[in-house]
Order: structure tokens, then sequence, then C-alpha cells
């Protein structure tokens, strides 16, 4: 899909029948290229602590830090988490540190994690900005992904600078881990322009699990009173999104909304620990899914977790 048709499509009327034609067409697509396939992602915040970054849609931002508590995870605190969700199915397996958590201790726990997942189960890294050397190191070590994303408007809403997002990207993808892309945090005040930047951007690298996430108006953070985008409104970037980028294995919206299960979304995340759009000190406890209500949802919207026709 060319930029011009990207633009038409988000500018549709979301009650009218090119909305739900779209959706349709987005829908259409996953089904044929993942087979029904469902996946469920889970990701664990390993610390808790304010962060220099002060992004100004995060509860851990260092201005405006809204979780309360403040602590780390070690292996002995991740291992019952683990098997806890391994035991309810997971595919992929994502460790989430705040930027300012030093790389060496994150490699040093991601090595001891690896030996926990199954061989089956991808290792994804969530963490702050790191060069190419690093990336080769977190490889050397089991993990086969990262979360990496160049935000909407990264450099206003974030103290971080947007090239060296984008170099980090880079270093990604020439160590050869696989890159997992989402267009965030979307707020009411983006325009159709800005949100297409970011899903062309995404579209020049290989990307094999796409996403789509609003931001959460987390209470106490700089954005809160700019509110957020509806369900509808949501679906139907999600819709758009997948159709550019066309992902080769999963397409997610975040956080799990029903509705956008019918535009192709077969992928969705559960959570535990820190979680940048929650005030409690444990997402589980709050806002967080588990795999379990997870591969519900799914299943619902007929994805299952072995290919089926």
């Amino acid at each position: 899909m060319n930029r011009d048709a990207a633009l038409y499509w988000l500018n549709v009327d979301n009650k009218s029948s090119e909305f739900y034609q779209m959706i349709d067409l987005s829908n259409q697509q996953s089904r044929k290229q993942f087979g029904n396939r469902g996946y469920v992602f889970a990701q664990i915040g390993m610390n808790a602590e304010p962060c220099s970054k002060d992004c100004k849609f995060c509860s851990l931002g260092m201005s405006h830090y809204s979780v309360g508590d403040k602590w780390q995870r070690g292996i002995e605190d991740l291992t019952p988490e683990i098997q806890q969700l391994l035991s309810e199915g997971m595919d992929d397996f994502f460790l989430m540190a705040t930027a300012d958590y030093s790389i060496k201790k994150f490699i040093k726990i991601a090595t001891e994690v690896r030996k926990l997942l199954p061989d089956e189960v991808r290792f994804v890294a969530n963490v702050g900005d790191f060069d190419f050397e690093t990336a080769k190191e977190l490889k050397s070590v089991g993990v086969t992904g990262a979360y990496h994303i160049k935000r909407l408007r990264e450099g206003i809403d974030t103290l971080i600078e947007p090239q060296l997002r984008e170099k980090t990207i880079e270093n990604i993808v020439k160590a050869g881990l696989e890159l997992y892309y989402c267009i965030e945090p979307i707020g009411p005040e983006h325009s159709y322009e800005e949100i297409l930047d970011s899903i062309y951007f995404a579209s020049q690298f290989p990307i094999d699990a796409m996403a789509v996430m609003r931001r959460i108006p987390v209470p106490g953070t700089p954005l809160f009173n700019k509110g957020q985008i509806n369900a509808m409104e949501l679906t139907k970037i999600v819709a758009v999104t997948n159709l550019v980028i066309k992902p080769s294995r999963s397409m997610n919206v975040h956080e799990p909304t029903q509705m956008s299960l019918l535009a192709g979304v077969n992928q969705l995340y559960a959570e535990v620990g820190a979680n940048p759009r929650d005030t409690n000190p444990d997402t589980k406890d709050g806002r967080g899914f588990t795999p379990t209500m997870a591969w519900q949802m799914l299943t619902e919207a007929g994805y299952l977790r072995e290919n089926s026709n």
C-alpha cells in the first residue's frame, strides 16, 4: 500500500462502510498470512526505578515517578514468574529494563534466563539504546531479538535523540537479531501524517512481529490530560499498519482490545512486573494480562495455538 492510499484509509469515517471494508481487508490478509495461528508474548519488567529519559507518558519517568516502590528483580525472583508464564503458554519472552539499567547486569541475568526457556521460545530484550558490540553480545548469550522503536515525537516527549534510536535499530538488524516494532504511543494529538511517518520508517526494516499501541493516560504523567484514542480509532490504525507492513509472523495490538482482533490482530501480550502504563508496582495486579486471558481473547477471535485450516 502506498502512502497516499494509507492516508486515505486513515481518514475514513470510523462509522462508515469503508471503515469495515478496510478492517476486513486487513483481517483477510492476516488469516491468509498467519493461517489462524495465534501467539502470546509475555514480558517481565525487571526493575521499577526513576528513569532519566523522563518520557512524558511513562509512570517511571524521573520527574513524575508514579509507581511508589523502587525495586529490581534478580534471577531468583524471575525464575518462578517465568515458570508460571510458561505453564500458561507463551511463544516469545520479553525481559524489560529501564534505559538506565546496567546493560552488563542485564546480559548477566539474560544468560541465566535463557537456561529457563525452552529452545522454541524466542527471547527478546527490551532495554535502552546500545552499540553493535552489545547487540552481538546479546545474541551470543541466547537473546534472539530486541524490541526497539523510534517513538512518536521522540526527542520532544522524551529526552532521547531520535538518531540514537535509529542507530540502535540498525545495530539490532546488523547483528542478526529479530527486530520487534510498534507504532506508539499514539494519542489524540498525533496527526495521521505523523503516524504514517512512523509506519513507513518501520517499513524499511525486516519485521516479523509488528504492533500498534495507544497511549494510556497514566495519572501523574505530563501527557495524562491529552487523553486516549478510542478502540475504533486504534483498530483503524492497526488495519492500515498491517496492510502496509505485512509482518510475516504476527500483528499485535496493545493493550489488548477485542475489537482490534477484527482487523487482523493475531498476537497479544501478557505482562508482569513494572509497566510504563501502570502505577501498580506489579502490573499483574493492575493492567497486565495473563497468558490465559490473552489466549482466551485470541480463541474468541478464532485463533489457535497451532496452525489450522
